[in-house]
C-alpha cells in the first residue's frame, strides 16, 4: 500500500502538468532552498537588504548587505549561485530549480 502511494506521488511529480506552477515552485525554493531562505539576505522580492551590522577592531561600523538579484539575467543569476568566492552558501541547485527561482524573482519585480 505504501509503495503504491509513493509510486503515485512520484508519478505525479514527474508528470508534465504539475500541481503547482513554476512561479509557486520558485517562491517555495526562494524561501527555503536547502534550509536557509534566499529572502533572509536578498529580501522578499530579491531587491537586496541589510543582513548584519558590526563594529570592526578599529571601531568602524561595517554592514553586510545581500545584493539585489531581481534584475539579473538568467546567466548572471546562475553565475552568482555558482561563484564560490562569495560568502553566500552553496545550494547545489538543479537547472530546473535555478530557472524556477529566477522566474519567481522576475515576476515579483514586474508586479511592482
Amino acid at each position: 500500500m505504501r509503495y503504491t502511494a509513493l509510486l503515485l506521488l512520484l508519478s505525479a511529480a514527474l508528470a508534465e502538468e504539475s500541481f503547482i506552477t513554476q512561479f509557486e515552485y520558485g517562491k517555495m525554493l526562494y524561501e527555503n532552498p536547502r534550509g536557509i531562505g534566499c529572502h533572509h539576505c536578498h529580501g522578499p522580492e530579491g531587491q537586496g537588504q541589510e543582513v548584519a551590522r558590526y563594529q570592526n577592531k578599529k571601531g568602524m561600523q561595517q554592514i553586510i548587505q545581500g545584493g539585489a538579484i531581481h534584475s539579473l539575467s538568467i546567466e548572471q543569476f546562475k553565475h552568482a549561485l555558482e561563484d564560490s568566492t562569495r560568502i553566500m552558501p552553496r545550494y547545489y541547485l538543479t537547472d530546473t530549480e535555478i530557472r524556477a527561482i529566477h522566474l519567481y524573482l522576475q515576476k515579483m519585480r514586474d508586479f511592482r
